[in-house]
C-alpha cells in the first residue's frame, strides 16, 4: 500500500477510516429492524428469551475476540493495516449470514462480523488520535461515532424497505447490503498514511517525521509546530523504551489509573443502558402500544435524532470538557431511565401471551403514560448522543501512552464488548422477568458512572496526547481539579521559533536506536540542533 498516493487532510482521512464504524452500525440495525418482521419470526421459529439474546449478542461476543487480537496486530502491522485485516473477517461473516439456514449459522456469521468490529472499533480511534491535531482531536474521533450512527440509520431504513420483500429474501437482501461499506473501506485504506506515532514506535523515525510534517504543515519538516510536536513524541518514546514490558506496563508506575480510566469509560457506555434502547427500541415501543410499520418508523426516528445531536457535538466537543459531558450525561440519562421505569411500574398491564404474539414483550402501557415512555426514550437517546456516545470513544483513545495505546485501547474495547455481550444476552429475558425494573437498574448505574467520572477522570480536552501523560503521573492534581486547555505546546512552539530567530539550525531529526537496549544515541535529549 506504500505506492499509493496518500491523503493527509485529517478530516478526509477520518471519513475513510471511520467507515469501519459504519460496519458496526450496519450490523446493529440489520437486526433491530428485522427482529419484529413476520419473515424473521416465521423462518427462525419466533426466537425469544435467551435464544434471541444469543442472536443479538453474538456480534459482541466476536468483538471481544477481535479486540483481544487487535492490540498485538496493530503494534506489529500498524493501525491502518490492522483495519484492513479486520475487513476480511467482515466479508466472511456477511457471506455466512446471507446464506444462513438457521439460528446456528446466523449466530456464527454475526460472531465473525464481530471479530471485524472488535478490531476496527478499537484501532480506528487509536489511529485517529495519533494523526489528529491537538485542537481538533475530539472532532476527528467523533466522526467515528457519526459513522456508526449513519450506518445504523442507513441500514435500519434499508432493512425496513426489505421488510416488504416476501419470504427469507427479505432479511437475506438486508444482510447482503453489509458488503458495500466493507468494500468501500478496503478501497480507501491504501490511500491513508500510517500513524506517525506508530512509525516512531517501530523505529521508522524518518517516515514518522515526514508523515507528521505532511499532516501538520503541508510537508514542511522545519515548521516550528512539527519540530515541537516531534520533540514531545520523541521524549515520551525514550521514556517508554525504558519502562516495564509485558502486561506489567498496564499496572506499574501509576499506569493502573489509565487502565482503569480507559476500560471503565467504555464499560459505562454500555452499562448506561442506552444501547439497550438502540438495539431493542422496537420492543420498548411495542410496550408503549406502537405496532407494525408505525413502530418501525418511530423507532427509526431515534437514529435520526442520534445523528443530528452528535453532529451538534462535532462543533462543540473540543470546546467542552470531557469530564463535564461524562458527568452530565450520566445524570441526565439516569433521570430518563427512572422516568420510564416509574411510568411503566405504575401504569403497565401484563400481557401473558406477548404483545402482538411477541413472547419477549409481556407487558404494555396505553394512553398518556405510553406517550411519556416514548418521549423519555427519545430524550435518553438525545442525551446519550451529546455525551457518552462520542466522549467514551474519545476519552478511551486519549488516556494511553504511546507504548500501550494499541493494546490499551483494545482492552478498553474488550470492556465495552464484554458488557455489550452481557446486556445483549440479558435484555430480552429481563423484559420477560423483571419488566420495568430493568430501567431502574440502568438509572442507578448511570449515577454510578457520573460519580466515577467526577472522582477519577482527569480532563484531557485541549492537551496533546503526550501531555495527558502528566495527568496520570505521580503527584498529578486530583481529577476534579483539572481543567481543559492549558497546553504547553504553544510555549514549546514559541521556544522553537525563538531558537530559530537566534540563528540556530533547529530540525526534527531521527536518532539511531540500539537494537539490544532500545536506547537512543542522544538518550534524554529532545531534538537535534
Amino acid at each position: 500500500m506504500s505506492k499509493f498516493p496518500k491523503i493527509t487532510n485529517t478530516y478526509f482521512v477520518a471519513i475513510i477510516a471511520t467507515v469501519g464504524g459504519m460496519l458496526f452500525g450496519f450490523d446493529i440495525s440489520s437486526i433491530a429492524a428485522i427482529v419484529i418482521t413476520p419473515q424473521y419470526i416465521d423462518y427462525f421459529g419466533n426466537p425469544s428469551g435467551v435464544t434471541q439474546g444469543a442472536i443479538g449478542s453474538a456480534l459482541a461476543a466476536g468483538s471481544v475476540v477481535g479486540s483481544l487480537m487487535a492490540g498485538p496486530i496493530s503494534d506489529k502491522w500498524g493501525r491502518r493495516d490492522s483495519i484492513m485485516f479486520g475487513c476480511l473477517w467482515w466479508l466472511v461473516g456477511t457471506a455466512v449470514q446471507v446464506s444462513t439456514k438457521g439460528i446456528g449459522s446466523l449466530i456464527a456469521g454475526r460472531v465473525l462480523n464481530g471479530v471485524c468490529v472488535g478490531i476496527t472499533s478499537s484501532q480506528v480511534p487509536v489511529y485517529l488520535a495519533e494523526i489528529a491535531k491537538r485542537e481538533s482531536r475530539g472532532r476527528i474521533i467523533i466522526i467515528q461515532q457519526l459513522a456508526i450512527e449513519w450506518g445504523i440509520f442507513i441500514m435500519y431504513f434499508a432493512s425496513y424497505g426489505c421488510g416488504f420483500i416476501p419470504g427469507p429474501a427479505s432479511f437475506r437482501t438486508a444482510w447482503g447490503l453489509q458488503f458495500i461499506p466493507c468494500v468501500l473501506l478496503m478501497v480507501g485504506l491504501p490511500f491513508l498514511p500510517r500513524s506517525p506515532r506508530w512509525l516512531a514506535k517501530v523505529g521508522r523515525e524518518e517516515e514518522a517525521i515526514q508523515t507528521l510534517a505532511d499532516i501538520q504543515a503541508g510537508g514542511n519538516k522545519d515548521d516550528a509546530l512539527v519540530i515541537a510536536e516531534w520533540e514531545e513524541i520523541y521524549t515520551v518514546l525514550v521514556a517508554e523504551r525504558q519502562a516495564a514490558g509485558g502486561w506489567r506496563k498496564f499496572i506499574s508506575n501509576g499506569m493502573w489509573k489509565r487502565t482503569l480510566a480507559g476500560m471503565s469509560v467504555q464499560a459505562w457506555q454500555q452499562l448506561s443502558g442506552a444501547n439497550v434502547i438502540v438495539y431493542y427500541l422496537t420492543y420498548v415501543f411495542l410496550i408503549a402500544g406502537l405496532e407494525g410499520n408505525i413502530n418501525l418508523i418511530a423507532s427509526g426516528i431515534q437514529y435520526a435524532l442520534f445523528i443530528v445531536f452528535t453532529s451538534v457535538m462535532f462543533f462543540f466537543i473540543d470546546r467542552t470538557g470531557r469530564r463535564t459531558l461524562l458527568i452530565a450525561g450520566g445524570l441526565g440519562m439516569a433521570v430518563c431511565h427512572f422516568a420510564i421505569g416509574g411510568v411503566l411500574g405504575t401504569y403497565s398491564k401484563s400481557v401473558p401471551g406477548g404483545v402482538q404474539g411477541n413472547s419477549n414483550v409481556t407487558f404494555s402501557v396505553k394512553g398518556a403514560p405510553s406517550h411519556t415512555v416514548i418521549a423519555f426514550s427519545y430524550l435518553l437517546i438525545i442525551i446519550y448522543a451529546l455525551t457518552l456516545a462520542p466522549v467514551a470513544w474519545i476519552y478511551a483513545a486519549e488516556v494511553w501512552s504511546l507504548g500501550t495505546r494499541a493494546t490499551g485501547m483494545a482492552l478498553a474495547a474488550v470492556a465495552n464488548w464484554v458488557f455489550n455481550f452481557a446486556l445483549g444476552l440479558f435484555t430480552p429475558p429481563a423484559f420477560q422477568n423483571i419488566e420495568y425494573k430493568i430501567f431502574i437498574v440502568f438509572g442507578v448505574l448511570c449515577i454510578a458512572s457520573a460519580i466515577q467520572a467526577y472522582l477519577t477522570y482527569p480532563e484531557t480536552c485541549g492537551k496533546t496526547i503526550e501531555e495527558v501523560e502528566l495527568l496520570f503521573a505521580k503527584g498529578a492534581p486530583a481529577a476534579w481539579k483539572t481543567k481543559k486547555g492549558n497546553s504547553r505546546l504553544e510555549a514549546e512552539v514559541e521556544a522553537v521559533l525563538e531558537r530559530k530567530r537566534a540563528g540556530e539550525a533547529v530540525h526534527a531529526e531521527a536518532h539511531p536506536v540500539s537494537e539490544k537496549t532500545g536506547a537512543t544515541e542522544l538518550e534524554g535529549t529532545k531534538a537535534s540542533v
